[in-house]
Protein backbone atom coordinates (compact mmCIF):
# COMPACT_ATOMS: atom_id res chain seq x y z
CA UNK A 1 0.00 0.00 0.00
CA UNK A 2 1.40 3.27 -1.42
CA UNK A 3 -1.44 5.75 0.43
CA UNK A 4 -0.29 5.79 4.21
CA UNK A 5 -2.06 6.94 6.72
CA UNK A 6 0.40 10.13 7.45
CA UNK A 7 2.43 12.22 5.00
CA UNK A 8 3.93 15.17 4.51
CA UNK A 9 3.79 18.11 1.47
CA UNK A 10 7.08 17.45 0.02
CA UNK A 11 6.38 13.25 0.81
CA UNK A 12 3.10 13.51 -1.47
CA UNK A 13 4.91 15.90 -4.37
CA UNK A 14 7.51 13.13 -4.55
CA UNK A 15 4.73 10.44 -4.45
CA UNK A 16 2.41 12.37 -7.27
CA UNK A 17 5.52 12.59 -9.61
CA UNK A 18 6.07 8.90 -9.21
CA UNK A 19 3.38 7.33 -11.11
CA UNK A 20 4.38 3.39 -10.73
CA UNK A 21 4.11 3.97 -6.94
CA UNK A 22 0.50 4.91 -6.93
CA UNK A 23 -0.94 3.04 -10.63
CA UNK A 24 -1.94 0.04 -8.65
CA UNK A 25 -4.00 2.10 -5.67
CA UNK A 26 -5.69 4.63 -7.87
CA UNK A 27 -6.84 1.02 -10.11
CA UNK A 28 -7.53 -0.64 -6.99
CA UNK A 29 -10.33 2.06 -5.69
CA UNK A 30 -11.12 2.63 -9.64
CA UNK A 31 -11.66 -0.96 -9.85
CA UNK A 32 -14.17 -1.02 -7.28
CA UNK A 33 -16.20 1.28 -9.52
CA UNK A 34 -15.40 0.71 -13.32
CA UNK A 35 -14.62 -2.63 -15.01
CA UNK A 36 -12.98 0.12 -17.20
CA UNK A 37 -9.17 0.38 -16.94
CA UNK A 38 -7.26 3.22 -15.14
CA UNK A 39 -5.23 5.69 -16.56
CA UNK A 40 -3.32 8.52 -14.37
CA UNK A 41 -2.94 11.83 -15.33
CA UNK A 42 0.09 13.69 -14.30
CA UNK A 43 -1.13 17.19 -14.16
CA UNK A 44 -2.73 18.85 -11.12
CA UNK A 45 -2.05 18.56 -7.49
CA UNK A 46 -3.42 15.50 -5.78
CA UNK A 47 -3.83 12.07 -7.86
CA UNK A 48 -6.17 11.55 -10.04
CA UNK A 49 -6.87 8.86 -13.33
CA UNK A 50 -9.16 8.49 -16.21
CA UNK A 51 -11.42 5.67 -16.03
CA UNK A 52 -12.55 4.75 -19.51
CA UNK A 53 -13.66 7.44 -21.78
CA UNK A 54 -16.86 8.28 -18.98
CA UNK A 55 -15.19 8.92 -15.51
CA UNK A 56 -12.66 10.50 -13.63
CA UNK A 57 -11.56 9.31 -9.91
CA UNK A 58 -9.34 12.23 -7.55
CA UNK A 59 -7.81 10.81 -4.86
CA UNK A 60 -6.50 13.52 -1.89
CA UNK A 61 -4.15 13.28 0.47
CA UNK A 62 -4.77 13.41 4.18
CA UNK A 63 -3.49 17.22 4.49
CA UNK A 64 -5.83 18.03 1.68
CA UNK A 65 -9.07 16.94 3.60
CA UNK A 66 -10.57 20.75 3.53
CA UNK A 67 -10.11 20.82 -0.43
CA UNK A 68 -11.54 17.41 -0.74
CA UNK A 69 -14.39 18.58 1.50
CA UNK A 70 -15.21 22.27 -0.43
CA UNK A 71 -14.86 20.74 -3.84
CA UNK A 72 -17.37 17.78 -3.48
CA UNK A 73 -19.71 20.73 -1.83
CA UNK A 74 -19.36 22.92 -4.84
CA UNK A 75 -19.31 20.21 -7.24
CA UNK A 76 -23.35 19.61 -6.18
CA UNK A 77 -23.54 23.26 -5.64
CA UNK A 78 -23.27 24.42 -9.41
CA UNK A 79 -24.54 21.19 -11.14
CA UNK A 80 -26.49 21.79 -13.78
CA UNK A 81 -26.37 26.27 -12.96
CA UNK A 82 -23.55 27.32 -15.02
CA UNK A 83 -23.49 28.31 -18.84
CA UNK A 84 -20.67 25.81 -19.34
CA UNK A 85 -20.71 21.93 -18.06
CA UNK A 86 -19.13 20.90 -14.89
CA UNK A 87 -18.22 17.35 -13.88
CA UNK A 88 -21.16 15.65 -11.68
CA UNK A 89 -20.52 13.74 -8.55
CA UNK A 90 -21.39 10.47 -8.55
CA UNK A 91 -19.71 8.88 -5.33
CA UNK A 92 -17.26 9.35 -2.95
CA UNK A 93 -15.41 7.39 0.16
CA UNK A 94 -11.99 7.04 1.44
CA UNK A 95 -8.70 4.83 1.16
CA UNK A 96 -5.35 4.38 2.28
CA UNK A 97 -4.40 2.83 5.49
CA UNK A 98 -6.59 4.09 8.33
CA UNK A 99 -8.65 5.18 5.30
CA UNK A 100 -7.12 8.76 5.85
CA UNK A 101 -6.95 9.53 2.13
CA UNK A 102 -10.81 10.60 0.73
CA UNK A 103 -11.84 10.06 -3.25
CA UNK A 104 -14.35 11.70 -5.48
CA UNK A 105 -15.49 9.71 -8.30
CA UNK A 106 -17.31 11.85 -11.03
CA UNK A 107 -18.34 12.53 -14.63
CA UNK A 108 -16.02 13.00 -17.30
CA UNK A 109 -16.29 16.08 -19.38
CA UNK A 110 -15.39 16.61 -23.40
CA UNK A 111 -13.04 18.93 -24.84
CA UNK A 112 -9.35 19.35 -25.04
CA UNK A 113 -7.21 21.62 -22.33
CA UNK A 114 -7.51 25.11 -23.08
CA UNK A 115 -4.11 25.34 -22.67
CA UNK A 116 -3.36 23.25 -25.33
CA UNK A 117 -5.87 25.44 -28.02
CA UNK A 118 -5.16 29.10 -26.85
CA UNK A 119 -2.13 29.50 -28.64
CA UNK A 120 -3.86 28.15 -32.08
CA UNK A 121 -7.08 30.90 -31.36
CA UNK A 122 -7.14 33.46 -33.50
CA UNK A 123 -7.63 37.10 -31.26
CA UNK A 124 -11.43 36.81 -32.02
CA UNK A 125 -11.74 33.37 -30.55
CA UNK A 126 -9.89 34.41 -27.53
CA UNK A 127 -11.59 37.35 -27.16
CA UNK A 128 -15.12 35.10 -27.27
CA UNK A 129 -13.42 32.86 -24.67
CA UNK A 130 -12.50 35.46 -22.20
CA UNK A 131 -16.51 36.67 -22.39
CA UNK A 132 -17.30 33.59 -21.98
CA UNK A 133 -15.08 32.89 -18.59
CA UNK A 134 -16.50 36.28 -17.29
CA UNK A 135 -19.75 35.02 -18.06
CA UNK A 136 -19.08 31.77 -16.22
CA UNK A 137 -17.97 33.55 -13.28
CA UNK A 138 -20.54 35.77 -12.74
CA UNK A 139 -22.90 32.60 -12.70
CA UNK A 140 -21.15 31.18 -10.49
CA UNK A 141 -20.91 34.81 -8.23
CA UNK A 142 -24.69 34.75 -8.26
CA UNK A 143 -25.24 31.30 -6.39
CA UNK A 144 -26.21 31.24 -2.80
CA UNK A 145 -22.88 31.54 -0.78
CA UNK A 146 -24.52 30.03 2.26
CA UNK A 147 -24.36 26.46 1.23
CA UNK A 148 -20.36 26.86 0.71
CA UNK A 149 -19.45 28.87 4.16
CA UNK A 150 -18.91 25.66 6.09
CA UNK A 151 -16.34 24.35 4.03
CA UNK A 152 -13.93 27.38 4.08
CA UNK A 153 -12.26 29.75 6.30
CA UNK A 154 -13.02 32.92 7.44
CA UNK A 155 -11.89 35.01 4.63
CA UNK A 156 -10.11 37.71 7.28
CA UNK A 157 -8.30 34.93 8.95
CA UNK A 158 -7.16 33.82 5.66
CA UNK A 159 -6.26 37.45 4.43
CA UNK A 160 -3.87 37.43 7.61
CA UNK A 161 -2.56 34.34 7.00
CA UNK A 162 -1.38 35.61 3.64
CA UNK A 163 0.24 39.06 4.85
CA UNK A 164 2.09 37.34 7.20
CA UNK A 165 3.56 34.31 4.78
CA UNK A 166 3.58 37.17 1.61
CA UNK A 167 6.94 38.49 1.57
CA UNK A 168 8.38 35.36 2.53
CA UNK A 169 6.52 33.18 0.00
CA UNK A 170 7.31 36.49 -2.63
CA UNK A 171 11.29 36.09 -2.40
CA UNK A 172 10.85 31.91 -2.38
CA UNK A 173 8.95 32.63 -5.83
CA UNK A 174 10.98 34.52 -7.56
CA UNK A 175 9.19 38.60 -7.67
CA UNK A 176 11.95 40.42 -9.10
CA UNK A 177 15.01 41.05 -6.53
CA UNK A 178 14.26 45.20 -7.01
CA UNK A 179 10.35 44.51 -6.04
CA UNK A 180 10.86 43.47 -2.31
CA UNK A 181 12.36 46.30 -0.43
CA UNK A 182 8.54 47.87 -2.18
CA UNK A 183 6.56 44.99 -1.08
CA UNK A 184 5.79 45.69 2.42
CA UNK A 185 4.74 49.45 1.61
CA UNK A 186 2.75 48.51 -1.36
CA UNK A 187 0.70 45.64 0.50
CA UNK A 188 -0.33 48.66 3.10
CA UNK A 189 -2.79 49.83 -0.11
CA UNK A 190 -6.48 49.40 -0.34
CA UNK A 191 -7.86 45.62 -1.50
CA UNK A 192 -9.82 46.12 -4.50
CA UNK A 193 -13.14 45.06 -2.75
CA UNK A 194 -14.38 46.64 1.04
CA UNK A 195 -15.87 45.12 4.31
CA UNK A 196 -19.75 46.04 2.83
CA UNK A 197 -19.25 44.11 -0.45
CA UNK A 198 -21.13 40.68 -0.13
CA UNK A 199 -18.43 37.29 0.15
CA UNK A 200 -19.50 34.87 -3.00
CA UNK A 201 -18.17 31.46 -3.70
CA UNK A 202 -14.95 31.42 -5.25
CA UNK A 203 -13.33 28.82 -7.08
CA UNK A 204 -9.40 30.32 -7.41
CA UNK A 205 -9.76 29.44 -10.95
CA UNK A 206 -11.56 29.73 -13.95
CA UNK A 207 -7.27 29.58 -15.74
CA UNK A 208 -6.62 27.95 -18.52
CA UNK A 209 -5.65 24.37 -16.69
CA UNK A 210 -9.06 24.14 -15.60
CA UNK A 211 -10.91 24.52 -18.46
CA UNK A 212 -11.94 22.58 -21.86
CA UNK A 213 -12.21 24.05 -25.45
CA UNK A 214 -14.38 22.65 -28.38
CA UNK A 215 -12.02 21.96 -30.79
CA UNK A 216 -15.06 22.16 -33.37
CA UNK A 217 -15.95 25.24 -32.62
CA UNK A 218 -12.97 27.42 -31.75
CA UNK A 219 -13.06 30.19 -29.45
CA UNK A 220 -16.43 28.03 -27.65
CA UNK A 221 -15.63 26.75 -23.91
CA UNK A 222 -17.21 22.96 -23.27
CA UNK A 223 -16.94 22.29 -19.59
CA UNK A 224 -14.58 23.54 -16.47
CA UNK A 225 -13.57 21.43 -13.72
CA UNK A 226 -11.35 21.49 -10.33
CA UNK A 227 -13.00 23.16 -7.64
CA UNK A 228 -10.96 22.10 -4.76
CA UNK A 229 -8.60 25.10 -4.06
CA UNK A 230 -12.17 27.08 -3.72
CA UNK A 231 -12.71 29.78 -1.06
CA UNK A 232 -15.86 32.25 0.48
CA UNK A 233 -15.10 35.71 -0.15
CA UNK A 234 -15.08 39.01 -2.71
CA UNK A 235 -15.50 38.53 -6.02
CA UNK A 236 -12.13 39.95 -6.94
CA UNK A 237 -10.36 37.07 -6.04
CA UNK A 238 -11.75 34.93 -9.13
CA UNK A 239 -10.62 37.57 -11.56
CA UNK A 240 -6.92 37.22 -10.93
CA UNK A 241 -6.61 33.87 -12.98
CA UNK A 242 -7.88 34.98 -16.51
CA UNK A 243 -6.70 38.13 -15.69
CA UNK A 244 -2.87 36.88 -15.38
CA UNK A 245 -2.53 33.44 -17.68
CA UNK A 246 -4.92 34.81 -20.47
CA UNK A 247 -5.48 38.80 -20.65
CA UNK A 248 -2.24 39.97 -19.58
CA UNK A 249 -0.76 42.78 -21.57
CA UNK A 250 -4.09 43.44 -23.47
CA UNK A 251 -6.44 46.01 -22.83
CA UNK A 252 -8.89 44.18 -25.81
CA UNK A 253 -9.01 40.81 -23.54
CA UNK A 254 -9.05 42.64 -20.38
CA UNK A 255 -12.19 44.42 -21.75
CA UNK A 256 -13.72 40.81 -22.99
CA UNK A 257 -13.44 39.33 -19.40
CA UNK A 258 -15.21 42.18 -17.97
CA UNK A 259 -17.62 42.08 -20.54
CA UNK A 260 -19.05 38.96 -20.08
CA UNK A 261 -18.69 39.09 -15.73
CA UNK A 262 -20.30 42.58 -16.04
CA UNK A 263 -21.42 43.76 -19.54
CA UNK A 264 -18.57 46.43 -18.99
CA UNK A 265 -15.05 47.42 -19.53
CA UNK A 266 -12.49 46.99 -17.20
CA UNK A 267 -12.08 49.55 -14.75
CA UNK A 268 -8.22 50.22 -14.92
CA UNK A 269 -8.77 52.02 -11.30
CA UNK A 270 -8.51 48.33 -10.03
CA UNK A 271 -5.23 48.11 -11.35
CA UNK A 272 -2.65 48.92 -8.17
CA UNK A 273 -5.54 46.97 -5.70
CA UNK A 274 -5.60 43.74 -7.65
CA UNK A 275 -2.02 43.60 -8.06
CA UNK A 276 -2.07 43.68 -3.91
CA UNK A 277 -4.36 40.95 -4.48
CA UNK A 278 -2.58 39.09 -6.85
CA UNK A 279 0.14 39.20 -4.59
CA UNK A 280 -1.67 37.61 -1.22
CA UNK A 281 -3.46 34.79 -3.51
CA UNK A 282 -2.65 31.58 -2.03
CA UNK A 283 -0.82 30.27 -5.02
CA UNK A 284 0.64 33.58 -6.11
CA UNK A 285 4.30 33.22 -8.48
CA UNK A 286 4.08 35.83 -10.23
CA UNK A 287 7.01 34.04 -12.84
CA UNK A 288 4.74 31.08 -13.77
CA UNK A 289 1.33 33.45 -13.72
CA UNK A 290 2.00 36.62 -15.57
CA UNK A 291 1.59 36.04 -19.36
CA UNK A 292 3.16 39.58 -20.43
CA UNK A 293 6.88 39.49 -21.59
CA UNK A 294 8.97 42.45 -19.98
CA UNK A 295 6.65 42.62 -16.54
CA UNK A 296 9.50 41.64 -14.05
CA UNK A 297 11.13 45.16 -15.55
CA UNK A 298 8.87 47.04 -13.92
CA UNK A 299 10.74 49.64 -11.58
CA UNK A 300 7.92 49.40 -9.13
CA UNK A 301 4.48 48.12 -8.54
CA UNK A 302 2.42 50.47 -10.19
CA UNK A 303 4.25 50.20 -13.21
CA UNK A 304 4.16 47.22 -13.16
CA UNK A 305 -0.13 46.60 -12.82
CA UNK A 306 0.27 49.20 -15.46
CA UNK A 307 2.05 47.00 -17.73
CA UNK A 308 0.19 43.78 -17.17
CA UNK A 309 -3.32 45.35 -17.02
CA UNK A 310 -3.06 48.02 -19.61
Amino acid sequence: MTLPAQIGVAEFDALHDDVPRWRDDVAAIAAHLSPAPAQPMTAGTVLVALVGDAHVLKVYPPFLQDHFAFERAMLRHVEGRLPVPTPRLLADGTAGEDNRWPWLWMTQLRGEPLTAAWPRLDEAARLAVLQQIGATMAAVHALPVAPMRAWAPRWADFLQRQHAGCHARQTRTGLPAHLLPQLAAFLAGPLPFDASEPDVPLTGEYTPMNLLHDPAQPGRLSAMFDFGDGLVGPRAYDWLGPMCFLAAGSAARLDALFDGYAGRPFERQLREPLLRLLLLHRYSCLPAQIACPGWAEASDFATLAARIWP
